[in-house]
């Protein structure tokens, strides 16, 4: 039998950021914090931006008279209008945006508003169900029979 050797540990102790912020650093960032590294990055592109505009002089005594456009007062289209407070419930006028349930009386309502006895529903349940019973079950007579 072999004897096996025991490898040596190597303990490395954890290399603080160079930024002095008490954070752990790593080598593949130039020994920072991921935070402090991406700061760095981010600033080190504005300036970059900032090198490569080009500088813009401003005339601010002109000869020129400035031009001032009048537009005329904006209207809106009273079926737009509609259509924007459309995402609200009727009854509490919070916000329900795609999970809202029209109801039969045609307004739009939460979760908590869309059955008829939780909001002042204008729809006659009753007589609508009355007409669809008479609509779905037609009387029937039997044709009178001659007596001979």
């Amino acid at each position: 039998m072999a004897q096996r050797t025991e490898k040596e540990v190597t303990t490395t102790t954890p290399t603080l950021c160079s930024n002095n912020c008490g954070v752990t650093a790593n080598p593949a960032t130039n020994n920072m914090c991921q935070k402090c590294f991406n700061a760095s990055i981010s600033t080190v592109d504005s300036t970059t931006i900032l090198k490569k505009r080009p500088a813009r002089s401003v005339n601010l005594r002109s000869t020129t008279p400035a031009k001032v456009v009048i537009r005329p007062p904006r209207v809106i289209d009273p079926v737009k209008r509609d259509q924007q407070t459309i995402n609200r419930c009727s009854g509490c006028r919070k916000k329900v945006g795609l999970t809202g349930f029209r109801c039969r009386c045609g307004d739009l309502f939460c979760s908590e508003h869309r059955y008829s006895d939780r909001h002042d529903c204008s729809y006659d349940y009753k007589t609508a169900g009355r007409e669809a019973i008479a609509r779905e079950n037609p009387v029937v007579k039997a044709a009178k029979m001659v007596k001979v």
